[in-house]
């Protein structure tokens, strides 16, 4: 039994963008605007069962490989795929680490709200990703505003 009790967090990012959703949906689906708002992804397609990866800074025996798969797609209004990496050998930063990252997407009179909820960070073992990735992803959602316009 262990000795600290472990909960899930989640990150949840909202943002309204002076664009269309359709215009928002391209920068969500798109993998060279992917690569410029993100990460570069291998393999990624919009369709739901697709395996693809993105490759962050390795640590320890972690390689910095997450592993992702699309859960699913419904075109300019939701799509959503797993994001798991880390390694059991590592502890804080490259820890195990099993989410779901689901981009929600509304029209309003000016433009789109865009929600991320990046969900399942299980605390203690992932709070070092839960810091660090809550930080970036307030960075990471205003900044498809501006590579969707292009």
């Amino acid at each position: 039994m262990s000795d600290v009790a472990s909960a899930t967090r989640d990150i949840v990012v909202e943002e309204v963008l002076p664009h269309a959703p359709e215009t928002i949906w391209r920068a969500l689906t798109t993998g060279a605007l992917i690569a410029r708002w993100l990460m570069a992804p291998a393999g990624f397609a919009p369709v739901v069962g697709t395996r693809f990866t993105f490759q962050t800074k390795a640590a320890g025996a972690w390689d910095g490989v997450i592993h992702c798969e699309v859960l699913e797609v419904i075109e300019n209004e939701r799509l959503a795929y797993s994001w798991k990496g880390g390694h059991p050998e590592n502890a804080g930063y490259g820890s195990p680490l099993d989410t779901v990252v689901t981009w929600t997407l509304e029209g309003t009179a000016k433009g789109t709200r865009l929600r991320l909820a990046h969900c399942g960070f299980v605390v203690p073992l992932n709070r070092s990703a839960l810091e660090t990735m809550g930080r970036g992803w307030q960075q990471v959602v205003p900044r498809i505003a501006s590579i969707a316009g292009d």
